[in-house]
């Protein structure tokens, strides 16, 4: 039996908190493409070790260890060990945090994990908890849970998000891009074409656009398709039709690109969408 045959993988939306989707999951030979969330990567390794790239620093996880990832931050993942590594992953959207540290009290701002890697015994039990609860599908369990997750980690590791701490952040050539890419998802300009249109010469735009968002534009490109890919998916559009509507070939392209980042296919992400929406829990 191969390595990649003992990998199981279950994606699904949280069944009473808003805005915030569930991983649990033990990979082997999985390999995340360099990627970017629209909000946190909040989650805890079960077993196993973990390694990741961010911003150009790679770490590892180890069991009973916290990972987290900020939003709009490309990161990598792949197995640190030759077993690999199991882990429970929340994935809660800027919103849902920032209304969280308003009721904290916290300074006005987005949250930031300043490091991506942490021990907290306590705060690792609340998050096995919490995402038990949401894996039985008890709304009250969870949702209490989850949200005292929440509150317990923006206190013990958040800080208000330092200046240049996204690629909105970045040169204003680099914004410009990145608008220009968010609208073109189909029909994406060359390089040329897009340094053109921003009024730069395309190996400093490219140098620039790495360095705010740690990607190249086709990099990027991928994982912005895929991110809308997976709000068409949960909104209930068939995956063929998905693939044409965020610029993809055909649904091929995009089971491989989808995979890759999000770590399960887009019928399995959407059959666990709409199980969720209606009452029913995915076991595969």
């Amino acid at each position: 039996m191969s390595p990649s045959a003992n990998e199981q993988a279950r994606f699904w939306r949280h069944p009473a908190v808003p805005e915030t989707d569930l991983l649990k999951a033990r990979y082997v030979t999985h390999r995340f493409a360099r990627h970017a969330h629209d909000g946190y990567a909040i989650g805890l390794i079960v077993s196993g070790v973990e390694e990741f790239d961010y911003r150009g620093t790679l770490h590892r996880a180890g069991a009973g260890e916290l990972v987290l990832v900020n939003p709009d931050i490309a990161h990598t993942g792949h197995a640190g060990v030759p077993g690999g590594w199991a882990y429970r992953m929340l994935y809660p959207s800027i919103g849902a945090l920032e209304t969280i540290a308003a009721e904290l009290g916290a300074p006005a701002g987005t949250p930031h994990f300043p490091a991506q890697v942490a021990r907290d015994d306590q705060v690792a039990r609340l998050l096995a908890r919490a995402h038990e609860a949401a894996e039985q599908g008890d709304a009250l369990a969870a949702s209490t849970l989850s949200r005292t997750l929440f509150a317990r980690l923006l206190t013990r590791h958040a800080a208000p998000r330092p200046p240049g701490g996204g690629p909105a952040d970045g040169p204003g050539v680099v914004r410009e891009a990145l608008d220009l890419l968010h609208e073109s998802l189909v029909d994406p300009p060359t390089l040329d074409d897009l340094a053109g249109a921003v009024g730069a010469r395309p190996f400093a735009l490219l140098r620039a656009f790495k360095a705010a968002t740690g990607m190249p534009p086709h990099a990027y490109l991928i994982s912005l398709r895929v991110r809308r890919a997976g709000r068409l998916l949960r909104s209930g559009v068939r995956p063929a039709q998905v693939a044409a509507e965020v610029g993809f070939t055909d649904q091929a392209h995009l089971n491989r690109h989808f995979k890759r980042i999000m770590g399960v296919p887009p019928a399995a992400y959407q059959r666990a969408a709409g199980s969720y929406k209606t009452g029913t829990f995915p076991t595969t």
